[in-house]
């Protein structure tokens, strides 16, 4: 992108419904004036002129009107400078901004005044990622024409969740001769909350639960004509089943007719996502809390399609609790409630947690618990579910960090990639021992990298509710 070009002011326009502009300038926030290069190069002008005439080649009185007319022209410019009018700025950003996602940011800067050259910065959250390099960096030098408008955008990349405050615009201002500058920070603070990745759930909106379900990599196997509620009556079709026919409509149509029945509705499903430190490890810049998270409001939407109740618990650092409810308003309570949660370095007390939880949901349920299991939590672990299959149905996602598997794809030529080799071979078996230690008590146990987990978790949802286990 080009760089901004101030032209004659328009008539304002209103902003983009999708942005939340901040007002005009608010306040002004200005440091003390500082020399500028120029300064600087005006004083070594007149040290120079001072070595002159100690050589004796101008006389003294020609070194002391050069400092007098320095001096009045710093004061001179100076004064300038003070006096000059702030622009002003409005920031252009959405309200609401999914975890590493690109989006603009627009500054529009109002100069009431004479031309002004002009370095500004916004003074956006410092962690975030300046992703397009085709446009410059700030902080940005532009130049102001009389009474004039310029626009200046950014593209920015927020890595982290939670609440975030851009606390204003910096300006730098360069006095009419060049031989002050000044610091003013101009504009109202504005707050932006940064959620989970939700495109994704925005791209499920046209679709059916079921289209949704594929869209994720979930495979779906159909069984024609089964459920537990009653859908409607139809015709025959080769492949139903004896009892399917209802013989009281057959006699009246002279006919056969078939009942078609579909998956219950008005069931609970409960996300149980650990925030302690087993999710604090990053893979593709992102922890495995945020992809736990990202899949957790994927299958939560797809179960609201649905006709089902959804509810979260979050459990090792801070806890959350979002009872279960229905309708497609829901999800936008869960995202409320867990876009600020952050994974902390403490271990997860899962039988606590797993009591917690039971004095919580009453209501049998289908219990998804979304960890990374080793094999010495497995005792806690395996207590925790057991108190909770006493009324609910439980499922345990065990998030596998992609290096284990890339650790034995690698070659192995020498002692230490050998050692290393055995030690994630050792560590998988330790862990599929975990897993099978769950399994034998007759919990479903998935196996997952981050990438899997979401087609994993719908896949699985489903085929609970095909077959009307819950």
């Amino acid at each position: 992108m080009s760089a901004p070009v101030a032209t004659a002011k328009p008539p304002p326009v209103q902003p983009k419904a999708a942005a939340a502009p901040a007002p005009a300038t608010v306040r002004v926030v200005r440091a003390w004036p500082r020399p500028a290069p120029g300064f600087v190069w005006a004083c070594v002008a007149w040290a120079a002129l001072g070595l002159a005439v100690h050589v004796r080649l101008l006389p003294a009185s020609v070194w002391l009107i050069a400092l007098a007319g320095l001096v009045a022209l710093a004061l001179f410019d100076l004064w300038r400078l003070r006096v000059a009018p702030t622009p002003e700025v409005a920031r252009s950003l959405p309200e609401a901004w999914p975890i590493g996602v690109e989006r603009d940011v627009e500054l529009r800067i109002e100069h009431y005044g004479r031309r002004q050259r002009v370095v500004v910065h916004d003074l956006h959250p410092g962690d975030w990622d300046l992703t397009d390099r085709t446009i410059p960096d700030l902080p940005r030098t532009i130049v102001l024409a009389a009474d004039s408008v310029a626009t200046l955008r950014y593209r920015l990349r927020p890595s982290v969740r939670g609440n975030f405050r851009f606390e204003g615009t910096q300006l730098r201002l360069s006095s009419p001769l060049r031989l002050w500058r000044q610091s003013r920070i101009v504009g109202a603070p504005q707050q932006v909350r940064v959620f989970p990745n939700f495109a994704p759930l925005a791209g499920f909106a046209l679709f059916s639960a079921e289209q949704a379900s594929r869209l994720v990599g979930a495979h779906i196997k159909r069984r024609r004509g089964e459920g537990t509620d009653f859908h409607q009556m139809r015709e025959y079709r080769v492949g139903d089943s004896m009892r399917q026919i209802d013989w009281k409509a057959t006699a009246r149509a002279r006919k056969l007719i078939s009942r078609e029945y579909q998956d219950e509705k008005n069931q609970q499903l409960l996300m149980v996502v650990d925030t302690g430190r087993r999710m604090l490890a990053h893979e593709g810049g992102l922890s495995h809390f945020d992809r736990a998270l990202d899949a957790t409001l994927v299958v939560s939407y797809i179960a609201l399609k649905r006709g089902d109740a959804v509810g979260l618990f979050t459990a090792g650092g801070e806890q959350r609790w979002v009872a279960p409810q229905r309708g497609m308003a829901a999800i936008d309570t869960l995202l409320r409630a867990s876009y600020d949660l952050q994974p902390v370095p403490v271990a997860t007390d899962y039988l606590a947690a797993s009591t917690e939880l039971a004095l919580r949901q009453r209501r049998r349920a289908l219990v998804m618990l979304v960890t990374n299991l080793r094999d010495e939590d497995i005792e806690d672990v395996l207590g925790a579910v057991r108190l909770l299959q006493r009324r609910h149905l439980v499922v345990v996602a065990s998030l596998r960090e992609r290096d284990l598997d890339e650790a034995l794809d690698q070659r192995v030529d020498d002692v230490r990639s050998a050692v290393r080799a055995a030690a994630a071979a050792r560590y998988i078996a330790q862990r599929a021992a975990a897993h099978d230690l769950l399994r034998n008590h007759r919990v479903t146990v998935l196996d997952v990298t981050c990438e899997q987990l979401p087609a994993a978790l719908v896949e699985q949802y489903l085929s609970i509710k095909r077959s009307g286990l819950l």
